[in-house]
């Protein structure tokens, strides 16, 4: 669509900037690491998973917005055959890609080998605004080809898509920055949204957390499967982030790239 890239980057530089400023001046958690080193190696892997999508854009030229256009012309997927109310279809994509977000967020704390994959956003020692975009390019590029096909079993609009994007980045963004919410409107916040302090529990060091809270967006779906924890048991304060055996390592790009290939 026109202009789609111009408006996703500017609201994703927008809600950084929001919540990167939030974080520092009402921070959650004291850091065990220099931001700078962190940042640096968070953000360059963001820019190798954006060049892993332009090369996936070569071997496949429709990506999920392409795909939804190529969906609708084709009349494939469930609501190109249903005549429902555009906003109900908004509404109904987004509630639908989110459940596949968080479900396919479960399998990849569940199946060894996507764990390996996965593990590399978790390895972050500190959590914060940059976490939200530290993934591994293979995982990043699995997760793309899990929303293509699911694009065109639903057949939603490509605007649709777009505006389940940019939900997705800013709340996956909202609920790692490191930032203080009063507790009173936690509360009422994660009644519908991951909040920060709900999120921060799944990266916890202990299995029995981090294998919890797997929203990014919905904390609905936690609550109805049963994966849902309130808080942490050692505390915000004196919980510990990342996983068990690691050290200061992740705050490199090279072994951050090559850790899904380590024995460990």
């Amino acid at each position: 669509m026109q202009n789609e890239v111009l408006i996703r980057l500017g609201v994703f530089a927008g809600l950084f900037a929001i919540f990167a400023i939030a974080e520092t001046l009402a921070p959650r958690k004291q850091r065990t690491q220099p931001r700078r080193s962190r940042w640096v190696t968070n953000w360059a892997l963001t820019i190798v998973n954006t060049l892993t999508m332009r090369v996936m854009a070569f071997a496949l030229p429709l990506l999920a917005v392409g795909a939804a256009i190529d969906a609708n012309a084709l009349g494939w997927g469930l609501f190109n055959l249903t005549d429902w109310p555009f906003v109900i279809e908004v509404i109904l994509a987004v509630l639908v890609f989110d459940f596949a977000i968080w479900a396919q967020h479960l399998i990849t704390h569940k199946v060894p080998l996507l764990w390996r994959l996965h593990r590399v956003h978790h390895a972050d020692r500190d959590i914060d605004v940059t976490t939200a975009i530290r993934f591994h390019p293979l995982e990043i590029a699995l997760s793309m080809l899990l929303k293509i096909g699911l694009v065109y079993i639903l057949g939603p609009s490509a605007l649709a898509i777009i505006l389940f994007e940019i939900v997705l980045n800013g709340t996956a963004m909202f609920n790692h920055a490191n930032m203080r919410l009063p507790l009173g409107v936690d509360r009422v916040v994660r009644l519908v949204l991951v909040t920060p302090d709900m999120h921060r529990v799944h990266h916890s060091v202990h299995r029995h957390e981090h294998d919890s809270n797997y929203g990014f967006s919905l904390s609905i779906w936690d609550r109805m499967f049963g994966t849902y924890i309130a808080q942490p048991a050692d505390g915000h304060d004196a919980m510990k982030i990342g996983l068990v055996w690691q050290d200061d390592k992740p705050s490199r790009l090279g072994w951050s790239l090559w850790l899904p290939f380590r024995r460990k």
